[in-house]
């Protein structure tokens, strides 16, 4: 067995990160890491054929029996090869405020605290270097923003369909852009709410306005798919908030059929529509057809939101494992990888909550049926709680080192509390080893692939006696497709090389101008260079700002890390 077993030490790089921020100066060092194994996405890359399978089956034992030994943080695989580009998303859950918020808008007190709350948490993902919040807005037939259509949730004040004096998503979407972070409105589009709360939800409720499109399963009302009055009405809930919100995504959860669908009470509607199809098919034709008219409506008003959705962690069974009855194809009629296909999805974010070859075998095959997409898998975080399934910190360090290694698009959490809480240290090793630095979210070229024109008549602001701020013209293109951003990088080499993840500090900035500590700059020699970014990705070529005087190259690269002002 040893002749296959691959090992290689990987010498950390002595890297010294430098804030020089308005609030701080914070120098972090990372001593150096020595023998950690090559993962089996290396062995057995780019191999086809029958030889690369028997490489593969053997890797991934090798694969195993290596991370059977990681037990602590800081035995878990060490990744130098953090990318400029990955989405790096996170689940907010506000089901019974499972995530946010914990204190209700009873008051002018209480809506103040639950404003906190979220810049807390919203503080402690920027910090992580996460770039994309997924907030649940639509929870079950209940909504987070004002709404003709569907009652308050009741999570913001403790009773359905009462107004907590703001309006949660609109301060959501501007405290995340204020943190340099996209915010995609979590869409759960199926379940509708449980039985014994119907009555609480009030007038505006889908059972009082709508029951002709509900069937009750399991102790729960769900929309009927099959029905063309379902598509309408999500049509509807989609119009309500599109054009009012500058959100980044809309991502739609549970859009397929619930859990042991064999039970679900659609005979009659499949009688009446099902045109003679066999019925799993007509169950698949519905729910793609949901997904393609929504698609299709949020692009002919905003074409660079992107549309994305979680379907079940495995689309189908693989020709070498067994999905084991649980599958987005067959159990639950997603066919996720041929909305990808087809073109009516730009992302997707399979809820991987796996492990084992419950896990790796189907994340390569997420990958292999992407159809040049994005796929970013959900990792069930949750599961490395002790009262869940007290899973080993190593679990998620080896998936997420094998998915960066697959090439796929990037990694969710499921959900925001366990990683905010450090469970098991997995806050500690993204932040300080995993996401070591800034990454921007992919780019979407099918939605747009033209760069914008780069950000010119830089100019330097003093504050005070040591704080300055940089601005720029603002640039004046893609104002019809959603406006442009801004990313700042710093680096004592000039001109700054805009290609490294380390040497970017500020990402997404929403307005045009960057505060920054312009002694420190000087003393340690930093330069800085100010980008273009539109909202499908696209970034422009830098503007270099010759921040210190000029001098000869270093082998130590320094991150400063700025703060965009507000």
């Amino acid at each position: 067995m040893t002749k296959y077993l691959v090992f290689r030490s990987l010498i950390r790089t002595f890297d010294s990160r430098l804030r020089f921020g308005v609030e701080s100066t914070r120098v972090r060092e990372y001593s150096n890491k020595f023998g950690i194994p090559l993962t089996y996405s290396y062995l057995c890359k780019h191999e086809t054929g029958t030889f690369a399978n028997m490489k593969r089956l053997i890797a991934l034992t090798t694969f195993f029996i290596l991370s059977a030994n990681l037990t602590s943080t800081a035995q878990l695989p060490w990744q130098t090869g953090a990318p400029k580009r990955e989405l790096r998303a996170v689940w907010v859950t506000t089901l019974n405020g499972l995530d946010w918020p914990r204190t209700k808008a009873t008051s002018a007190t209480g809506i103040e605290h639950q404003k906190a709350e979220l810049c807390t948490l919203l503080d402690q993902l920027k910090r992580a270097n996460i770039n994309t919040v997924l907030l649940q807005t639509r929870v079950r037939g209940s909504v987070i923003y004002p709404s003709n259509l569907e009652p308050w949730d009741v999570c913001l004040t403790g009773q359905y369909d009462k107004s907590p004096g703001y309006d949660p998503l609109a301060f959501a979407i501007e405290e995340t852009h204020r943190r340099g972070m996209e915010l995609h409105a979590w869409i759960v589009t199926i379940p509708a709410f449980k039985v014994e709360v119907a009555k609480k939800m009030g007038k505006k409720s889908l059972l009082f306005r709508h029951p002709e499109l509900l069937k009750k399963h399991e102790g729960q009302y769900y929309l009927d798919p099959g029905l063309p009055g379902t598509a309408d009405y999500l049509s509807k809930i989609l119009a309500d908030f599109i054009d009012k919100y500058d959100i980044d995504g809309i991502h739609f959860d549970y859009i397929r059929y619930p859990e042991n669908a064999s039970a679900f009470g659609d005979g009659a509607t499949y009688k009446k529509y099902g045109q003679k199809k066999p019925k799993a098919q007509w169950r698949r034709d519905n729910i793609t057809a949901i997904v393609r008219r929504l698609y299709k409506e949020v692009k002919a008003r905003k074409p660079w939101v992107k549309m994305s959705c979680s379907p079940v962690g495995k689309y189908r069974d693989t020709r070498r494992y067994s999905s084991r009855g649980w599958n987005c194809y067959d159990a639950v009629y997603q066919d996720a990888q041929g909305w990808l296909r087809e073109g009516i999805q730009d992302a997707l974010f399979p809820m991987m909550y796996f492990t084992g070859d419950h896990f790796y075998p189907f994340a390569v095959d997420w990958q292999e049926g992407s159809y040049g997409r994005h796929v970013a898998p959900g990792l069930g975080i949750y599961f490395l709680h002790p009262r869940e399934k007290d899973w080993k910190l190593s679990v998620i360090g080896n998936e997420l080192c094998y998915l960066r290694q697959e090439g796929l698009s990037g990694q969710a959490f499921f959900r925001s509390n366990f990683l905010t809480d450090n469970v098991k240290g997995l806050y500690d090793y993204l932040r300080d080893q995993f996401y070591p630095y800034p990454a921007l979210p992919p780019c979407y070229a099918w939605l747009d692939s033209i760069a914008p024109s780069k950000p010119e008549s830089l100019t330097l602001n003093d504050i005070d006696n040591q704080t300055s701020i940089l601005s720029w013209a603002p640039c004046t293109d893609d104002q019809a497709d959603g406006g442009l951003r801004y990313n700042v990088y710093a680096s004592k080499d000039f001109p700054v090389d805009t290609s490294r993840a380390s040497n970017l500090v500020a990402t997404l900035l929403p307005e045009p101008c960057f505060t920054f500590n312009r002694i420190y700059t000087y003393l340690y020699g930093v330069n800085l260079a100010i980008t273009a970014i539109d909202r499908s990705g696209n970034e422009s070529e830098a503007t270099q700002y010759p921040a210190a005087p000029q001098r000869t190259k270093t082998r130590i690269p320094l991150n400063p890390l700025g703060k965009a002002v507000e």
